[in-house]
C-alpha cells in the first residue's frame, strides 16, 4: 500500500501514484457547509473529483463551519465520492473550536483506516479504540508547526497498537511502522510504502475480584 503525504498540496500540484493521499490543511482551508450546500462554493466537490482523477482515496484536513460552530476536521473521499467528514474529538480550554463526537474509521483501498486530528494524538484511548475496531492504518493530521511529541507518539502508537501511523503536520510528513521505526520528509509530497496486517498475539493476565461464587474461586 502506497501512502502519499502532501502537507502543502494545492490545485496546481500533482499527486504521485498512490493508494491513499494524506493532504494538509492548506489544501481545503475553510469549508462552510452552508455555502457548499447552496452551491456558492465547491471545495468538497473539487476534493472528491481529485480522487477520481488520480484513482486513489484521499484524506484532507480542513476547518469546517456549521451554524456558527467551528471545528477542525478531515474530509474523506474515494473514487470521486465523499465518504464523510470527521472532527477533532478533544478541544483544550481557550481554543475556539467545537469538539466532534465520533471516531473516524473508513474503508479505504481495501483497508480499515482510522483518523486522528490535531489534539487527539495526546489521548491514547482514542487511538486504542480505533485499533480495537480493527484499524489497519492510522492517519494523523495537524495544522500547526510540527511538535517534538508528534513523531514520538506516532512511534509509540504504531508499536503498541500494531498499526502503521502516517503523520502530516505543518510542512512535514512522517511514517512510523509497527516495529517503532520512523521515516520523515520535508518534501511537498512524500510517498511511503506499508503493508498493513492484522497480526494478533495472545496476552493473558490475572486480576483480582469479579469472581463467580459458583466457580469456587475465592
Amino acid at each position: 500500500m502506497k501512502i502519499c503525504v502532501a502537507p502543502r498540496f494545492c490545485a496546481r500540484s500533482a499527486l504521485p501514484p498512490c493508494d491513499v493521499a494524506l493532504l494538509g490543511f492548506d489544501s481545503l482551508g475553510d469549508v462552510d457547509f452552508e455555502s457548499e450546500l447552496s452551491g456558492k462554493s465547491d471545495k468538497l466537490g473539487e476534493f472528491t473529483r481529485l480522487t477520481k482523477k488520480y484513482s486513489c482515496a484521499a484524506v484532507c484536513g480542513c476547518r469546517t463551519f456549521s451554524r456558527g460552530l467551528k471545528r477542525k476536521s478531515a474530509a474523506v473521499a474515494e473514487g470521486g465520492k465523499l465518504l464523510g467528514i470527521s472532527d477533532m474529538l478533544h478541544v483544550a480550554d481557550g481554543e475556539e473550536y467545537k469538539s466532534g463526537a465520533y471516531l473516524g474509521l473508513y474503508k479505504l483501498g481495501g483497508y480499515k483506516v482510522g483518523l486522528c486530528i490535531e489534539n487527539d494524538i495526546n489521548f491514547p484511548e482514542a487511538v486504542k479504540s480505533l485499533s480495537l475496531c480493527g484499524c489497519n492504518l492510522l492517519l494523523y493530521l495537524a495544522e500547526g508547526p510540527p511538535s517534538p511529541m508528534q513523531p514520538l507518539l506516532a512511534r509509540a502508537y504504531a508499536y503498541l497498537y500494531g498499526m502503521p501511523v502516517a503523520v502530516c503536520a505543518g510542512g512535514y510528513s512522517y511514517l512510523a511502522d509497527i516495529s517503532g521505526r520512523i521515516a520523515g520528509s520535508p518534501s511537498p509530497a512524500a510517498v511511503y510504502s506499508v503493508l498493513p496486517r492484522n497480526n494478533y498475539r495472545v496476552v493473558t493476565t490475572r486480576e483480582r475480584g469479579a469472581y463467580s461464587p459458583e466457580s469456587g474461586d475465592y
